[in-house]
This record gives C-alpha cells, sequence and structure tokens, in this order.
C-alpha cells in the first residue's frame, strides 16, 4: 500500500480464519498475503472480500499456471533460512529461485509446488537480531529424475556430515548464492510418484476476490495437498480418546470388581488410616489436646488381645 494500512482478515462474524488459511502482515506499510491450501471437503467454500479503505489500494490476486503434464513425481523441499515466507509468495521471487534451481536439478520443467513458512513446520522464532530470518520451506516438482547432486546430498555420508557439523556431499551447494541460502542438510526427496496438486491445477482450490463493484480474478497460491501436519494431529487426537475411554472403562466397570476381591484386612487398613488423617488435622490448630488415639496401643499382636485405648497408657507399643 501507499499509505500505511494494517489489515484485519478474518471470517464473516467469525474473529479468525478457517484452519487451512493464514494472512501475514509485517507492518502498515507492508504488503498483507492470504494464502493457503484447503481440503478437499472445503473447495470452493469461501469467497474472499476486501474492503478498500478511503483512497483505495491494491488487489492483486495471482492466477496459477497449469504444469505440462500434470503432477509431478520428482519433488524435492528445499529450506530456505534467509528468508520469510512473505518474501517467497510473489510470483517474481519464486521465478528467480526456479532459475537458480535450474543448476541444481539440471533440467528446466521445474515449478514451484508449495511454500511454506519455517514456523509452520515447527521451526523456532528467530531472535529480533537484525538479518535473521524465519525460514521458508519451498517444494519444488519436475518430471525429471534428481540429479547427482540432489542424491549425494541426501545420502546416509551427506546425513553423517551434517550430524559432525561438517558441510554435505553437494557439487551445487553453491549454486544459488547469493541470492538465497540453502539449508542442505534439511533437503528432502520424493520419488513415490503419489499425485499432488500444482499451481494451476484444474481443480486446484481457489479464492474469490469480491470487492465492492468488482469481482477479481480468482487467487491461488501455491500449497501442497498433502496435509501431513494435519493427519498427525488426527492420530494424536484418537489415541488421547482411546485412552480416555479405556481409563473411563476402568474406573465404570473394574473398580467395583477390584473392591470386591480386596481382603477384609486391607480395607480396615485404609479406613484407619484415613480416620487418624483426619484426626492430626483436626488436632493441628491446637496444641492443647490429649495424646491422639492413632499413636494408644490398642491390639496386642502376641496374644491377640485389645485395650481400651483410653486405659492401656502403659500397654506395651507394637
Amino acid at each position: 500500500p501507499t499509505a500505511p494500512v494494517t489489515f484485519h482478515a478474518h471470517l464473516w462474524d467469525h474473529p479468525d480464519l478457517p484452519r487451512w488459511l493464514r494472512f501475514i502482515q509485517r507492518g502498515p506499510t507492508q504488503p498483507g498475503f492470504l494464502y493457503g491450501c484447503p481440503l478437499d471437503s472445503e473447495l470452493g467454500t469461501h469467497n474472499l472480500q476486501v474492503r478498500s479503505p478511503p483512497g483505495g489500494f491494491g488487489v492483486t490476486p495471482e492466477r496459477g499456471r497449469p504444469t505440462p503434464g500434470g503432477d509431478a513425481p520428482f519433488q524435492a523441499e528445499f529450506v530456505v533460512g534467509d528468508r520469510n515466507v512473505e518474501e517467497l509468495l510473489p510470483e517474481g521471487s519464486r521465478e528467480m529461485f526456479l532459475r537458480g534451481s535450474v543448476g541444481i536439478w539440471d533440467r528446466g520443467d521445474l515449478h514451484v509446488i508449495n511454500v511454506t513458512s519455517a514456523l509452520d513446520r515447527g521451526g523456532r522464532v528467530p531472535l529480533p537480531i537484525e538479518g535473521r530470518k524465519e525460514g521458508v520451506h519451498v517444494l519444488v516438482g519436475s518430471h525429471s529424475p534428481f540429479s547427482p547432486c540432489l542424491l549425494s546430498a541426501v545420502s546416509p555420508q551427506s546425513r553423517s556430515r551434517c550430524q559432525r557439523g561438517q558441510r554435505p556431499l553437494a557439487s551445487c551447494y553453491d549454486t544459488l548464492a547469493p541470492h538465497f541460502s540453502i539449508r542442505w542438510c534439511d533437503l528432502t526427496l520424493d520419488n513415490q510418484g503419489s499425485p499432488h496438486p500444482v499451481l494451476g491445477q484444474p481443480g486446484f482450490p481457489s479464492l474469490t476476490f469480491v470487492t465492492p463493484g468488482q469481482t477479481g480474478a480468482p487467487f491461488s497460491s501455491p500449497c501442497d495437498h498433502r496435509d501431513k501436519k494435519g493427519s498427525h494431529a488426527l492420530s494424536w487426537d484418537n489415541l488421547l480418546i482411546m485412552i480416555i475411554g479405556f481409563f473411563s472403562f476402568f474406573l465404570l466397570f473394574c473398580r467395583e470388581k477390584r473392591d470386591l476381591q480386596t481382603s477384609d484386612l486391607q480395607l480396615f487398613h485404609h479406613s484407619s488410616i484415613a480416620g487418624d488423617t483426619r484426626e492430626l488435622r483436626a488436632m493441628a490448630g491446637s496444641r492443647d489436646v490429649p495424646r491422639p488415639l492413632s499413636t494408644l496401643p490398642m491390639f496386642n499382636v502376641r496374644t491377640g488381645q485389645r485395650h481400651d485405648p483410653m486405659g492401656s497408657a502403659r500397654a506395651p507399643l507394637l
């Protein structure tokens, strides 16, 4: 925006956004980016309406381009350590990254599939020091096999060097420098050939801009349709529900059976301990009290004879 503008993104009559949609704006003078990847059940369920303040501002929706040949079976995810997510969301920044990736992959049919902030992948917030960035995960796809440089970067020998704090085995280590700083130890490759939606693929999720008196072009962001984080979270939720259900079943149906099988002597000791505890708590508020009954002898273990606690102060203790 030409003038300082602070955008507030939320659902209609709700204070938040859908779980798949994110909004980021670093400051009033910085542009705001709304991006995300909906699930199949959420396709076409939302429209994006932008309310313009006095003076107006520009809205730039981006339309993705279909990938020739369909989904890219060979995918590599790079971690760019010297960028924030909003710096790689514009199309110009992605094109610059792809031009540098051509020298790594040795192929020209590269396409950006997903751009994700490292914070959304469990990364830490960087220290407020000049030049520190959050980091960005960039997923690049191709129909051509991986280059020898990429394969050597993920080899066991290279991973072992990364664990020792050494430089990984990658001949194309400095190909993207100085524009992008790649964390080669975090590089991941996927060549399973499973279908993944790419930017602009037919049927890819899109949002529609609805401005006062004008409807813009569909807006879509590069995103990986595999919601791995959501699936892991769902698995943990199911495990937690199973644990709670197991303990509830135990308390409802197994506790009574356990009480029936408990010996009378054990129950007697339990009740006596509970009674002594209540007695000591009642006596804790004052020193001017008689000797507690729990400290007086009541039972002779050798003869089995019982004594009155109040009248057998001289009887030997157990």
